[in-house]
């Protein structure tokens, strides 16, 4: 069974960059098999996809957050790493990474994280 697991600061400052970590078991973060994915949900909001990467390279940024988006991976760690700059008030949000499939048009999270609040203010 895949494990995900969030880790970063639960409060950041307005421009500041913010950082999350996904540390991954079960399975390695070089299989092609999974889009490894960061999604977040504000208050009283839903669920809005950041973007994932592949191990092979491949990426896909929201494209209202794609000037300010960035995820990599770590494979001696077996992690990937949100990066998001510029952040304001409006980035606040429970932030969650996840495995996702996507095969024959269809996309699915097949496993979650367990999720991390993050809150952006002075």
């Amino acid at each position: 069974q895949v494990q995900l697991q969030e880790s970063g600061p639960g409060l950041v400052k307005p421009s500041q960059t913010l950082y999350l970590t996904c540390t991954v078991s079960g399975e390695s973060i070089t299989t092609n098999y999974y889009y490894w994915s960061w999604i977040r949900q504000p208050p009283g909001k839903g669920l809005e996809w950041i973007g994932y990467r592949l191990y092979s390279g491949s990426t896909y940024y929201s494209p209202s957050l794609k000037s300010r988006t960035s995820i990599s991976t770590d494979t001696p760690k077996n992690q990937f790493t949100l990066q998001l700059s510029s952040v304001t008030p409006e980035d606040t949000a429970v932030y969650y990474c996840a495995s996702v499939v996507g095969r024959y048009g269809s996309w699915y999270v097949d496993y979650w994280g367990q999720g991390t609040q993050v809150t952006v203010s002075s």
